[in-house]
């Protein structure tokens, strides 16, 4: 794998190559409302997601991507007292809301985070961007809907493209489901596009470390609590907390995941 920062120093036909993470983020939950600024031991979960995804190394920028309706004003808010990049787009179309923050920020690489993720690790941010940078792939995921096969926990969940890989989804994809989850069009179809998906060996797929209910919450408050309310933890303090501690997973084990296939209801026209 690449080492953090080789990238910074490498360059494509003399132009510099910039890694953004950006992070999908809004107010309208369809089963936690509001909760990206829910409180995980003193911050905002949203926080928590920035300043973890802030520390990967090979990042040259983090920012919010939220939408125009009135009620994520108080993400933009946030995000402006905070000092965190914050671009606004489409409420539903959220590849629109990618692609354009991308280019506004003159991304070459474009890493996708949402902000249900409290404990994304920052290492494995840096492993994915440097898989991509490594293979020449145009896509790179730890976690694939079937038939790929998700080996990391729930709440892991990154995916990276390149801007053009990205910018040519935008284009041609019309499908509603493919416009809500922003990157199916890169890995739907054997042979589009060079995909690459990272596993782990033994398999942890099963645990779930992202908030989309009360239950969720529960349980990411009670990680949060057991390392004093810090986030310099690493998904593998977690997993050695849950072999600790193996009855915090029945907190939100019967909570049913939502697919790369789920989208939104719409207003009707």
């Amino acid at each position: 794998m690449s080492e953090g920062n080789d990238h910074k120093s490498r360059t494509t036909h003399h132009v510099p190559r910039t890694t953004i993470a950006i992070i999908q983020a809004r107010m309208s939950s369809s089963r936690l409302p509001g909760k990206v600024l829910l409180d995980i031991a003193g911050q905002p979960m949203l926080v928590r997601v920035v300043e973890r995804t802030s520390k990967a190394k090979i990042l040259d920028g983090v920012i919010v991507a939220t939408t125009t309706e009135s009620s994520d004003d108080a993400i933009a808010k946030l995000c402006a007292k905070r000092g965190y990049a914050c671009d606004r787009g489409s409420v539903f179309d959220v590849l629109d809301r990618y692609y354009q923050a991308a280019r506004a920020f003159q991304a070459s690489v474009v890493v996708r985070i949402t902000a249900d993720c409290p404990v994304i690790d920052p290492d494995l941010i840096d492993q994915a961007v440097g898989e991509l940078l490594r293979s020449g792939a145009d896509f790179v995921a730890n976690r694939l809907p079937p038939p790929w096969h998700r080996t990391y926990p729930i709440g892991l969940d990154l995916e990276v493209c390149t801007f053009q890989a990205l910018e040519r989804a935008w284009r041609e994809t019309d499908q509603p489901h493919q416009r809500e989850h922003v990157m199916p069009y890169l890995y739907e179809e054997e042979g589009r596009f060079h995909s690459i998906q990272l596993d782990h060996d033994p398999d942890y797929g099963h645990l779930r470390w992202t908030v989309d209910t009360p239950e969720d919450l529960e349980l990411i408050r009670r990680v949060y609590e057991h390392f004093g309310g810090q986030d310099d933890f690493s998904w593998l303090d977690v997993l050695e907390l849950f072999h600790d501690q193996p009855e915090l997973a029945k907190i939100n084990a019967d909570v049913h995941h939502r697919t790369a296939f789920d989208v939104d209801e719409r207003p009707e026209a």
